[in-house]
């Protein structure tokens, strides 16, 4: 299995990156492909100053050896090695109008030192952080999660969603880092469900990224903005950089295991804000915004 989805993650890479340059039509993706001293490595490809992207990567990776004693405690395990490879993106578009978006599959491996599997589950998800809310888009955004959901089970749709609304959650701040899609993790195989067909839903969920996020693209990186705008989009990035800091579990994990420093933190933006205090003013787009992020929404 693990070869299996290393494969479909390369080959997912180059249609992401291809069809986000042909969106963006100035910048290209810069590859760097990095080894792990413990056993591993990866291919991260990040784009920079396009004419849609301000900052963004796509990256691959696939590690493996034994793992770290902070992580033992996390998983509640002994001394084990571990196998994990999977896709990471977080693409940070220039124009306030287009939304900021993640997307992460994976899967992982457990062995005991004779070297046989004692555990193993995929994980993943893709969720979209605006600055300014077009209900159009988010509706759009779910509606694409949902259909990927239908085609394995239907209570899936609404399990992933809400634990997504749960995890992608700023409790320092009391509220959401966006406005949601999935979040599903330690899918393992088990009567009711086989690798196979935990393989087949995850893949058919990364397969839908690019229907759930360029027509958004598409629709919204011509629109126009102001300083006004593009100052709150700094200051919401600033909570985008306070999530992935302090409750992100895969930058955790990147940094306990020894990943390479410059593709785990390709996710933060290049300009952010924090500015003392601030709260916008009643009645505006900003104040919307932030309602909608203290309460999750059903969108579908």
């Amino acid at each position: 299995m693990k070869s299996k989805f290393y494969s479909y993650i390369e080959q997912l890479q180059d249609s992401i990156t291809g069809a986000l340059e042909e969106i963006d039509g100035k910048a290209k993706f810069r590859e760097d492909l990095w080894n792990r001293k413990e056993g591993g490595g990866g291919r991260t490809r990040v784009i920079e100053n396009g004419a849609v992207f301000e900052k963004g990567g796509v990256n691959i990776s696939k590690v493996h050896g034994p793992l770290a004693p902070a992580m033992q405690v996390h998983f509640g395990v002994g001394d084990v090695d571990f196998f994990a490879c999977g896709i990471s993106l977080v693409l940070h578009p220039k124009n306030p109008m287009v939304p900021t978006v993640h997307a992460n599959w994976r899967y992982f491996e457990m062995y005991d030192k004779q070297g046989s599997v004692v555990d193993s589950w995929f994980g993943g998800g893709q969720d979209l952080t605006p600055y300014y809310l077009f209900e159009e888009d988010a509706k759009h955004f779910h509606q694409v999660c949902k259909a990927a959901c239908d085609r394995h089970d239907p209570q899936f749709y609404p399990d992933f969603k809400k634990k997504c609304d749960e995890y992608f959650y700023n409790s320092h701040r009391n509220e959401a880092r966006g406005i949601g899609g999935l979040f599903f993790d330690y899918l393992k195989p088990s009567e009711e469900k086989s690798a196979e067909e935990w393989y087949n839903f995850v893949t058919d969920v990364g397969n839908s990224f690019l229907e759930a996020y360029a027509p958004i693209v598409q629709r919204r990186m011509n629109l126009s903005y102001d300083d006004h705008q593009r100052e709150w989009q700094e200051i919401r990035r600033g909570r985008y950089v306070e999530f992935n800091l302090v409750h992100d579990k895969g930058t955790l994990f990147g940094l306990k295991t020894n990943g390479r420093i410059e593709s785990i933190l390709m996710s933060l933006p290049p300009h952010v804000q924090w500015v003392y205090d601030h709260l916008p003013e009643k009645g505006t787009e900003e104040e919307r915004l932030l309602q909608v992020l203290k309460d999750p929404r059903e969108w579908v």
